[in-house]
């Protein structure tokens, strides 16, 4: 049911309040998907920029990385600001920056004001999902507890899926494919302005605004002997779907041989698809059980799509693509469940800024060193090391969680002996 639709059947009273509370849920869910699905809708055109615009390889991972900069700023800056304003008002100023952002994309006829956009977009997407996923919290029905935990993992893997199909399949058959995806991406954005309208505030005002603006990261010395073993696969698993979401569609188009603007979408959709599918699968696994496993699959997925690469076989590559994306949703519970399990409460702020703060450099670093190594080397050398040195950081992940279950278990039978 919408939130109009429940508003127009209950008169009013605490039943009212009762089902707008239900229905604010899923349409504040759908916020969130359209926020992430509008980051992964450039990916499928960045070819079409690269041949009308005449940039090269490196630039364009350096557009890619702006909205990563943009992005990781606002988590840090505005990550708390809405429980101090209010859920809605923040959301309202994200939905404002993003469609600025879209209208930049609009309009753009160089590779400075793709830049420029992408910065704004990061900002935007940055501020809504901090903001969101409190929301979600807060509006979590009573009968679904745990419910806003899966969704604010499923979401973002889900987002850049439908982005990027949504996009390669407007490009691949509808006009102006520059153009026609920003401007239904803007109409998105008026319902999500409609939707936030009508969602009930459940942060009331309070003071400290300002100060909640001071960026806040850590690591607690005590929860260092876990972290540890985690970062290799956080940086990993969030560097694969860097490379896919900048240089993927390059990749199919120059190396597989697939020039449907189609198959740009496709690439991506393949990977954060079956990682949100992973996701939504495993959730209630502990994270401890999921990060050995994460790894392999990660690590088994990168080496059978590079063959699939190197022999020209289309569905060995895709098939490994599977496998990646397994271990991608895989890894994003297990490191992400790491952090919640181990991290005390007044310390969860500011430890989950760290891990984002790991997460969007492994995301955006690599696929920088990635264009740079396409433009020197040439785009099959420069898959090929980022491809072995994924699969490399993948197993130095692997070695660290079993040396750490090996030394609990000699811990818990110590006593013993």
């Amino acid at each position: 049911m919408s939130i109009c639709s429940a508003v127009s059947v209950v008169p009013s009273g605490a039943g009212t309040r009762r089902v707008l509370r239900g229905a604010a849920f899923p349409g504040a869910a759908a916020v969130f998907v359209a926020f992430l699905a509008a980051s992964s809708v450039p990916s499928p055109l960045y070819p079409i920029y690269q041949q009308q615009w005449h940039f090269s390889a490196w630039v364009l991972t350096v557009v890619f990385a702006l909205y990563v900069v943009g992005l990781l700023a606002s988590l840090l800056v505005v990550g708390g600001l809405s429980d101090h304003l209010g859920r809605r008002p923040v959301l309202a100023a994200a939905i404002a920056l993003e469609t600025v952002a879209l209208v930049l994309f609009l309009t753009a006829g160089n590779v400075a004001v793709l830049a420029v956009a992408r910065v704004v977009q990061g900002i935007a997407t940055g501020a809504a999902t901090t903001t969101l996923s409190a929301a979600l919290v807060d509006l979590e029905p009573p009968h679904a507890r745990g419910r806003a935990g899966v969704l604010t993992s499923v979401a973002p893997l889900t987002g850049l899926a439908l982005g990027a199909l949504g996009s390669g399949v407007l490009v691949e058959f509808g006009p102006a494919p520059t153009r026609l995806v920003y401007v239904l991406l803007l109409g998105a954005m008026a319902l999500a302005a409609v939707v936030t309208a009508l969602l009930p505030e459940t942060s009331l005002r309070r003071p400290g605004a300002v100060a909640s603006l001071r960026p806040r990261a850590a690591l607690p010395a005590h929860l260092r002997a876990d972290i540890v073993p985690v970062v290799p696969a956080m940086i990993a698993a969030w560097a694969l779907a860097g490379l896919f979401l900048s240089l993927g569609p390059s990749v199919a188009a120059q190396l597989l041989g697939l020039h449907s603007r189609l198959v740009g979408g496709v690439v991506v959709t393949l990977l954060a698809g079956t990682g949100a599918l992973t996701v939504a699968a495993l959730r209630s696994r502990s994270a401890s059980s999921l990060l050995a496993p994460s790894s392999a699959l990660l690590g088994l997925g990168v080496l059978t799509a590079l063959a699939g690469i190197v022999a020209g076989l289309v569905w060995l590559a895709a098939l490994g693509t599977v496998v990646a994306g397994t271990g991608l949703g895989a890894s994003v519970l297990a490191t992400f469940g790491t952090f919640a399990r181990i991290a005390r409460p007044h310390e969860r702020s500011e430890v989950f800024a760290s891990a984002n703060i790991i997460n969007y450099l492994g995301n955006s670093v690599p696929a920088v060193l990635g264009g740079i190594a396409v433009t020197t080397l040439g785009l099959r050398t420069a898959t090929e090391i980022y491809a072995l040195a994924i699969v490399a950081i993948v197993f130095a992940a692997f070695l660290l969680r079993l040396n750490q279950s090996r030394t609990r278990r000699r811990a818990v039978a110590a006593p013993g002996e």
